[in-house]
């Protein structure tokens, strides 16, 4: 097994110069380990003695104690460092210039998971634009994307459906690693943030996270192990339905279901078990918090045979077809609010775009739905390699 090391690591084994007598903001979570599961807060007080002058939190909290989303988290003191710890996910989601009047520079040690609408994306992308309006330089440390960098699938954005889950018009599953879509962003899309990536060594990008040799650290409650992570571009269309997506069980994502599901019409409707790269396992669970808690659920579980060959976008749409087309009259779109937006439609927004939502709705081919995208994913694959720091 490679070992990677992360950027974190790089950092602390070889100081840049530059940080010297200047004030460092750490935007991190529990997640924002090294080999050794030492926290980098901790690595960065003992680097740069007297420079760590503030901590950032993103979506679930500092410690990843926040179960669910618009579950919000306070600033505090850190108890150890005696430093403040301002939330980019509490009253604001937007760092205020005050909060940067504490820093100089502001150093993101966070684990993406390469889905479109995992949030840390869109705090680093509101911290590039506040660095750049005051003058502030943002380092990103850059750690392996978890469902590597040459997959890539899904519909881009639409812009009228923009939200905290979804800025830019790139796919569901974007094939960046961080400091890769740091780059991507701040670049293509005039941020002009003072940005530098502190790259890894011995990443490849056809690597899963199974393959690094770092250890898990979840980066959220509902994403405890990298199985989780490998399903979830697809498995997170649930949020914007009735359906579980197994919050309130021990296999958050790789598992779903509600009360009303026939397992053998949707096994019928998709010629499962079978899928590609992967197996459906028929499972009944009871979930104790979110959806259906205290009811029992029928669905599946999704065993990846084959990372290589499974889609978990097209997957979970074609599963989500099925459950329309047996179970019309007890399937339910989310109604909002979800992230923070009041008026459109949570699955349009987690989607990406609200013709498919329609397309799925009215059995229209799956296939043909994928066909209707690949323009735009070829012309996001050619703009977004020029930012490949991995080749």
């Amino acid at each position: 097994m490679a070992k990677v090391i992360t950027g974190l690591e790089n950092l602390i084994a070889e100081p840049q110069q530059w940080l010297n007598n200047k004030r460092i903001g750490l935007l991190c979570n529990p997640a924002s380990v090294d080999a050794r599961m030492q926290h980098a807060k901790y690595l960065l007080a003992q680097k740069f003695p007297g420079q760590l002058t503030a901590l950032f939190s993103p979506q679930h909290g500092l410690f990843a104690e926040k179960q669910d989303n618009m579950i919000e988290s306070d600033d505090f003191i850190d108890e150890k460092l005696k430093i403040p710890v301002f939330s980019l996910y509490g009253k604001i989601r937007i760092p205020t210039p005050q909060m940067f009047d504490h820093i100089d520079v502001l150093i993101i040690d966070l684990l993406d998971v390469g889905t479109r609408v995992y949030t840390f994306t869109s705090t680093l992308s509101y911290c590039l634009e506040v660095a750049a309006r005051q003058n502030k330089k943002v380092i990103v440390l850059d750690r392996p994307n978890p469902i590597n960098g040459i997959q890539i699938e899904g519909n881009c954005l639409s812009p009228s459906v923009s939200s905290f889950v979804g800025r830019y018009p790139i796919p569901m599953r974007h094939g960046l690693t961080m400091g890769e879509y740091a780059a991507y962003i701040n670049q293509s899309f005039n941020i002009n943030c003072q940005l530098k990536i502190i790259p890894m060594a011995g990443w490849e990008r056809q690597m899963y996270f199974c393959d690094t040799g770092i250890p898990w650290v979840l980066p959220s409650p509902n994403l405890p192990t990298p199985a989780a992570a490998m399903v979830y571009p697809g498995q997170v269309i649930w949020e914007g339905t009735n359906i579980s997506e197994g919050r309130g069980t021990a296999l958050p994502f790789e598992q779903f279901g509600a009360p009303f599901i026939h397992i053998d019409k949707i096994l019928s409707f998709i010629e499962g078990p079978q899928i590609p790269g992967g197996v459906l396992r028929p499972v009944a669970f009871e979930p104790t918090s979110n959806k259906w808690a205290g009811k029992v659920c029928n669905g599946f579980q999704i065993h990846i045979t084959d990372p290589y060959q499974f889609e978990p976008y097209l997957t979970s749409l074609h599963l989500l077809q099925a459950i329309i087309f047996h179970h019309k009259d007890q399937f339910q779109w989310k109604a909002p609010p979800y992230e923070y937006e009041w008026e459109k439609l949570p699955m349009d927004m987690i989607i990406g775009n609200n013709v498919i939502r329609r397309q799925i709705e009215h059995l229209d081919n799956i296939q043909s739905i994928r066909k209707s995208w690949t323009k735009e994913l070829d012309e996001y694959r050619l703009s977004a390699e020029k930012f490949y720091l991995y080749k």
